[in-house]
């Protein structure tokens, strides 16, 4: 058996690529959209993608399970539990409890596991030369390292009323099923730490049914349905937008992109023009930099791992948008991860500032301010804290006011412009997008506690915070 785990950190989504090395062939699971690294594995190692597999419909990611299979002629096989509400609207192998699919000596077996969602299905990889038992288990978002999938994004991200504690039902029955597996079994999710399809995801990429057993919080209600229902539902974080999107067009037909596009470097002219035309202009250098100076009516949102998330968030995917880089090796970077959400309308981009001034245009500045200067205007300013609601029941600054910076604009009414504002979240960088929108909005009595709640519980750490 050949196996390869390629893990996206951007989305901490993981995907698998699973060969038969004597016959040449090779399936893979949940597919990123940008197909070219499954195809270049497949060619290092000899073999033919012939089958693309998926655990569910998911809401996260904009599965590459199309693309793959259109550019291989490798077959989809997809799930077919879950009832007629839950259904792939496309040409697909459907897949049932019990179903096996044979890859050369390997074989898989589809578990139906609902709860995260109700066509949920895991696979079970036996190595048919070393053994006949099973070997790996591949979860999708059911089990994850130390948590399980959370079944209120339908609810909450796809507003599909009363699926969240049907769904917990469904999971606290999955789960006990999973329990009776042997404890050898290797276990692959879907996501690591850092995905907001759980509250409690662990940082190791893998783990075994054995280990979950001992550690994994969901597996310790055996007797107590309610409680294991209660801790489900309870403080999960909030769901990006982009999530209603992608459980539709990961469920419809929709067009393909097959390649990684290439973007159009723009000429000051063009993006200025863009600009007064009201085309949004997203700023992906460092926080630093663009605190430094930045084009007027950009967002920044940093190109780090968190990038497509947060453009997830505030970018329509009907509109066009430009990006503003640090330099030309970070636009591949950040294609390839909004392509992994499907936000494909890139009109291009535009290295740094300097073309701009060169322009004649005009930068503007961010406040940011330091521990010493908030203590001193604190207590005449309106406080922001910009972080997710768990995190601020958890422990906030008195007297703060709490506006998750992913909703701030279903919120400007609570923060005033005739006002000092300060906001701040954990470490500085969900800060300075909100920073950047609400200078876009007008506001010019607004300061960046950039160290955030990190430097104040150090600084306080008896004092600090109200629970």
């Amino acid at each position: 058996m050949y196996f390869k785990h390629i893990y996206d950190k951007s989305l901490s989504q993981g995907s698998y690529f699973i060969g038969c090395q004597k016959s040449g062939v090779a399936a893979v699971i949940d597919a990123k959209r940008d197909v070219d690294t499954y195809i270049e594995i497949a060619k290092e190692n000899n073999m033919q993608i012939t089958h693309v597999l998926e655990t569910h419909i998911h809401a996260d990611f904009l599965a590459g399970s199309r693309e793959l299979a259109k550019v291989t002629g490798a077959e989809l096989f997809l799930s077919a539990e879950g009832g007629e509400d839950w259904q792939y609207e496309f040409p697909h192998n459907g897949l049932k409890q019990g179903d096996i699919l044979k890859l050369g000596n390997l074989t898989l077996e589809v578990i139906h596991t609902p709860g995260h969602t109700p066509e949920s299905i895991s696979f079970l990889l036996t190595d048919i030369p070393a053994t006949t038992k099973p070997v790996m288990l591949f979860t999708g978002d059911f089990v994850f390292v130390g948590d399980v999938g959370r079944p209120d994004l339908l609810e909450k991200a796809a507003n599909i009323d009363g699926t969240a504690n049907a769904g917990a039902l469904q999971m606290y029955k999955s789960i006990q099923l999973f329990s009776e597996l042997g404890d050898y079994i290797q276990v692959w999710p879907g996501h690591g730490a850092g995905s907001a399809c759980g509250k409690a995801l662990g940082s190791v990429p893998s783990t075994t049914v054995g280990y979950e057993k001992i550690r994994n919080w969901a597996l310790q209600y055996a007797n107590d349905r309610d409680g294991f229902v209660k801790y489900l539902l309870e403080d999960q974080p909030e769901p990006p937008k982009y999530f209603a999107m992608m459980k539709k067009l990961n469920k419809v037909d929709r067009p393909l992109l097959t390649e990684v596009p290439t973007q159009k470097l723009l000429a000051a002219s063009e993006l200025k023009t863009a600009i007064e035309k009201g085309v949004k202009v997203i700023d992906a250098r460092n926080k630093l930099a663009f605190a430094a100076g930045f084009i007027p009516q950009t967002l920044n949102i940093q190109g780090n791992n968190s990038f497509a998330t947060w453009a997830g968030w505030f970018v329509d995917y009907d509109e066009k948008f430009i990006l503003v880089v640090e330099n030309e090796s970070q636009v591949d970077d950040l294609t390839r991860k909004l392509m992994r959400i499907g936000l494909d309308n890139v009109m291009g981009y535009v290295v740094g500032t300097k073309s701009w001034t060169d322009y004649g245009g005009k930068l503007e500045t961010a406040k940011n301010i330091d521990l010493h200067k908030f203590k001193e205007v604190m207590d005449d300013s309106v406080i922001i804290d910009v972080r997710g609601a768990s995190e601020f029941n958890t422990a906030h600054i008195k007297e703060a006011q709490n506006v998750f910076v992913g909703t701030i604009y279903d919120h400007l009414n609570l923060i005033p412009k005739d006002k000092q504002v300060v906001i701040h979240c954990q470490g500085g960088d969900r800060s300075a997008i909100a920073y950047s929108i609400l200078a876009k909005e007008g506001y010019t009595k607004i300061a960046n506690y950039a160290a955030g709640m990190n430097e104040w519980i150090k600084d306080n750490p008896k004092i600090s915070h109200e629970k």
